[in-house]
Order: structure tokens, then sequence, then C-alpha cells
């Protein structure tokens, strides 16, 4: 733009013996202000656009960088889950295993009255005996798979009332949950589950409680209510699958 500039007043300069006949000193001078008026005008706009462009690449690269980062912690959070969830299967699949070991050593195991796999030869139970405590959990859940859900609920009340101390009594309250959800005893799940947020608030399976609380509020025509629950799940747990459940019946 700055050689475009001299040219022109170059241009001018030569041009004006020639003209003088035409033009007065005063004409010349304000013809060449004029042209060193738009040239200039020209230059800044060339500066402006071209400072835009640059602004513009920057915000690109700044919304690409956030975008990555955002696409990383995405990829975190996924590996997370299926982490969790791949823990929490191979619990159950353990589970079955070792259940499907005592049922073939103590036959009738679902008819037998909840609690007898606790109990010593004497019985008495003794509530320091791990291998006790795992049969009883044990053939709580194997009655609830068997869907003798009226002695599963006994049998997981039990439980929770022999070992109130055991690593298992947040498993044993979520499936007695479960069962007196079976059972369609819906506000005795309700006061189950919300029990058991209440005590374990950062358990693994809280987005799963807090979505089986709303079925609960559902069945009990509670519509309000459910989808308030709803909203919270999805709110405090975005990317648990209960969550995508959420959204899906939110959406119906």
């Amino acid at each position: 733009m700055q050689k475009l500039r001299v040219l022109m007043l170059l241009g001018l300069c030569f041009a004006a013996p020639v003209q003088a006949g035409l033009f007065s000193d005063d004409d010349a001078r304000k013809s060449i202000q004029q042209v060193e008026a738009r040239v200039l005008k020209l230059e800044e706009q060339d500066k402006l656009q071209t400072q835009s462009i640059f602004d513009l690449q920057g915000q690109i690269e700044t919304m690409n960088g956030e975008l990555r980062k955002l696409r990383g912690q995405n990829e975190e959070t996924a590996h997370g889950l299926q982490d969790a969830e791949k823990r929490e299967k191979d619990f159950y699949e353990d589970l079955d295993r070792r259940l499907r070991h005592f049922e073939s050593i103590e036959t009738g195991t679902a008819e037998s009255k909840p609690g007898d796999a606790a109990k010593a030869a004497d019985g008495t139970v003794d509530v320091d005996d791990p291998a006790a405590e795992n049969r009883a959990i044990e053939a709580a859940y194997g009655l609830f798979k068997t869907a003798s859900y009226a002695n599963a609920a006994k049998a997981f009340q039990e439980f929770i009332r022999k070992y109130p101390a055991s690593v298992h009594v947040s498993n044993a309250s979520y499936w007695l949950g479960n069962t007196q959800f079976a059972l369609k005893d819906y506000k005795a799940a309700m006061s189950t589950y919300r029990a058991l947020l209440k005590a374990e608030p950062n358990m693994a399976r809280a987005p799963d409680v807090l979505f089986n609380i709303a079925g609960c509020q559902q069945e009990l025509k509670a519509a309000v209510s459910a989808n308030a629950t709803l909203k919270q799940l999805i709110a405090k747990y975005p990317d648990s699958a209960a969550a995508a459940k959420a959204k899906k019946l939110i959406a119906k």
C-alpha cells in the first residue's frame, strides 16, 4: 500500500506541469490531499480486515483446544464408566458362580427358611464368621433369582439385622428394595432406597437407586415427584447409564 501511495503521488507530480494551464496550485494540492485520504482509508480498512482475520483464527484455535479438552474428558468419563460396569458385572458373575457352588452342596436352598445358611451347628449365628456371612447373602440373592420374593425380602432384612457392619449391607439393601418393588410394595421400596442413599451417598449404585426411586413414584402416581427425581439424577450423574434412561423417560 505504501508503494501505491508513492506511485500515485509521483504520477500526480508529473502530471501537474501538463495540466498547469488547467489547474491552479491550490487545486493540485487539494487533489493530492484527496488521493492521500483515500489511500489512508484503504490502508486502514486493510489493517482492520487483517486484524479481524487474525482474531478469527485465534478464536478458532481456542475453540479447537477446548473441543480437544472436552473430548479427552468424555473419553476419561466413558472409560471410568466402563470400568465401573465391568467391576459390577464381575462381582455378580462371581456371586452367581459361588451361588451355584453352594446350591450344588446344599440342595433345597430356595425352599429353606431365610437365614438357615448362616446358622452354626448349635443353632446360633456366628456373626464373626465370614463364610457364614457370605452364605447368608448368597442364599438371599438365590431366593431373589428364583423369584421367591417374599422369602428373599425376609432373608435380606435378616441379613441386614444380623450383619450391620458387613461390606454386603449396601448390596443387601439395594436388593431388598428391588425385592419390595417386585412385590409391588412401592412405599417400602422407596423407603429402603432413600435410607440406602442416606447411608451411602457416594455408592456406585447411587444413579440406579435414584432411578428406582423415580420408578416407585411413578407407580404411586406421583408423576411430578418422579419427574423431579429423574431431573435430579441427570443433573447429578449426567454420564451414567441411569441418566440416559432417565432422559428417555422424560422425553416421553
